[in-house]
């Protein structure tokens, strides 16, 4: 196939971008979209021109670190897919393909498509875990019984692998899905309810703190998600919150 790629190019964070056409030619259908990414740099760093900067890691689906808006779609035009999961065989020879980084203000670009996403980690580090005071007679984690229905919520939730996607789609750059995900993940087992009212205060105080936008439940978030959140973790944010601040 013989594509024309009208990539993101920003030097440094602080400075402007601009939109450059990249023709490539000869790509195979089965190629995923950073192999194309990658034969493109190759030829550019040849040219002795700058290749283009993108993140990637582990390439199967799991980190989330290949986050490129592609046309316009957080990840791609596939449905529960990331970057790296999408294969060229979705487009046709001759398509123009915009590729962009994921916009929001709490998501600065580093340089061409990578942004700085620590927010999500200082989010996390609020309050996304569990503290386990090993002192005296510690009970097994796996020895506490929990309800098929509640691990199985806990690990829809848990499926969330923090890419950022949901800001990108969102109008507000909103990062509720996200932590609403966190929040589930904890409030649905046993081990996680004990700081339950502290994790969810400080989580959303984070995120505000941040600078993400609010929600306003267009659904986009979901419509986007590589691992398909579902869009009820948000009402369970707000349930989880509002009971921290009325009990």
């Amino acid at each position: 196939m013989d594509l024309l790629l009208k990539i993101w190019r920003q030097n440094r964070g602080d400075k402007g971008g601009v939109i450059k056409n990249y023709p490539i030619k000869n790509v195979e259908p089965d190629m995923s979209f950073l192999e194309m990414l990658d034969i493109l740099n190759q030829g550019l760093i040849e040219k002795g021109e700058d290749p283009v900067a993108f993140d990637h890691d582990c390439r199967e689906g799991i980190c989330g670190s290949c986050s490129l808006v592609i046309n316009g779609a957080p990840h791609g035009p596939d449905k529960g897919t990331t970057t790296c999961q999408l294969h060229m065989r979705r487009f046709n020879s001759g398509d123009t393909i915009y590729v962009e980084p994921f916009r929001g203000s709490a998501f600065p670009i580093i340089k061409d498509l990578v942004v700085d996403r620590t927010a999500f980690d200082r989010i996390q580090q609020a309050g996304g875990y569990v503290s386990v005071n090993t002192s005296g007679n510690t009970v097994d984690a796996n020895s506490t019984p929990i309800s098929k229905p509640d691990a199985d919520e806990a690990f829809s939730a848990a499926a969330c692998i923090g890419c950022g996607a949901c800001v990108a789609a969102c109008k507000n750059s909103s990062a509720m899905l996200f932590v609403g995900a966190k929040v589930s993940q904890y409030n649905y087992l046993p081990q996680g309810k004990v700081e339950g009212k502290k994790r969810v205060v400080n989580m959303v105080n984070q995120m505000d703190k941040e600078g993400f936008g609010n929600c306003t439940n267009t659904g986009a978030c979901e419509a986007h998600c590589p691992k398909e959140i579902s869009l009820d973790n948000i009402m369970k944010l707000n349930r989880e919150y509002l009971k921290s601040k009325i009990t």
